[in-house]
């Protein structure tokens, strides 16, 4: 089993190789990963956006996250804002600090790194609390998520242009750890 690093990524450097793991990880075509490299770009513009990449020893990419604090006049927040309001939950729009996007390929999935990208980031959080969409349903995500504390806030979330509904998830800061390890 190969080693992996994660560490900080200058990730507008590398946007490509990022969406390359998240076109193989979530099943994007090339069309879409047009359209997400110009979201990404916009997002890392944006203040306290930063980012995380895991690397094997010969500098290859198998996974990311990035994140910012929330801001209630990006997209997201707009979107999802009725769906948390109506659950009674739209106060975790603020203060909060957003994961943007976490992937992982899908030959090192299971092996703790999608587990450490979050933590990782989320431990150098301002937010006293954190907050994601994850598409609706089952998933080794999602069971990941519940596994660091994050519970749902709203549910079904219907996004603009996508085929299947989301989860709104929050937890409290720092996220829950495993028996074996330290925060």
């Amino acid at each position: 089993m190969e080693k992996v690093v994660v560490g900080p990524c200058a990730l507008a450097e590398h946007v490509d190789e990022a969406l390359a793991v998240q076109a193989v990880a979530f099943g994007l075509g090339p069309e879409e990963v047009a359209i997400r490299r110009q979201i990404v770009l916009r997002h890392l513009a944006n203040p306290g956006a930063r980012a995380l990449a895991a690397h094997t020893p010969d500098g290859r990419m198998v996974g990311f996250v990035y994140g910012l604090p929330n801001d209630r006049a990006h997209w997201w927040s707009g979107i999802v804002q009725p769906y948390l309001r109506e659950q009674g939950n739209d106060g975790w729009l603020d203060d909060s600090f957003v994961i943007t996007e976490l992937h992982v390929l899908p030959g090192f999935q299971g092996r703790g790194i999608g587990r450490a990208l979050i933590t990782e980031i989320t431990d150098t959080a301002d937010q006293p609390r954190s907050i994601l969409s994850a598409i609706d349903g089952e998933s080794p995500a999602r069971h990941l998520y519940r596994a660091l504390g994050y519970r749902d806030l709203a549910r079904p979330v219907h996004f603009p242009s996508a085929s299947r509904p989301y989860a709104v998830m929050g937890a409290p800061l720092p996220l829950l750890r495993r028996r074996t390890e330290s925060a």
